[in-house]
């Protein structure tokens, strides 16, 4: 019922040799019929940009960890699309911005949707960058400090093991270094 933390769990399982087919079956028995998934599911008919993004980073996970995941890849293509026919961060029915909190980079970034953690999923995953994503890297790029640095734009009120002793509003290393790779990937 979870999908957004299964998600989660079926990426690290991946990473760490543990690939789980039937946490595999379950995501893709919930994914909607406009590609994505929402954790509200069945009461909500709508997928969520969070949440698809968690599966979608599971999938790739698993995937890289299994030979053969043909039904994978597919519906990893499908909920792709959902997130591309919205440019990444708009309603597909207004065109608006579908929630401010988008244009935030956060890290980590937990279950929480942002277009620089969007970006880096589809670098991660090998794809070209889609000129639908256009809009997505023209942020990232803007959002660069004087420094050269991105900043820190939110935290979560999670507790993390270790500190990354960033604090909002300052320069972070670690949105630096996601925002690089993405533009070096999606930037002519």
């Amino acid at each position: 019922e979870e999908p957004c933390i299964n998600g989660g769990a079926l990426a690290v399982g991946a990473c760490f040799g543990r690939p789980s087919r039937s946490l595999v079956q379950r995501l893709l028995s919930e994914q909607l019929e406009d590609g994505g998934w929402n954790c509200e599911a069945p009461n909500s008919r709508r997928s969520s940009f969070h949440t698809t993004l968690c599966v979608l980073e599971g999938l790739l996970e698993y995937e890289r960890a299994v030979e053969d995941a043909a039904d994978v890849g597919f519906a990893r293509r499908r909920g792709e699309e959902y997130l591309l026919q919205r440019l990444l961060h708009r309603r597909l029915s207004t065109g608006e911005v579908a929630n401010p909190e988008f244009l935030q980079f956060a890290f980590p970034p937990r279950y929480h949707y942002d277009v620089l953690r969007a970006l880096d999923y589809f670098r991660a995953g090998g794809s070209e960058p889609d000129p639908r994503m256009k809009e997505a890297v023209d942020i990232v790029r803007r959002k660069r400090g004087p420094d050269g640095r991105w900043p820190l734009d939110a935290t979560y009120d999670e507790s993390l093991a270790v500190t990354l002793d960033e604090a909002v509003g300052q320069p972070s290393r670690w949105n630096t270094i996601r925002a690089l790779r993405v533009l070096r990937w999606g930037e002519p």
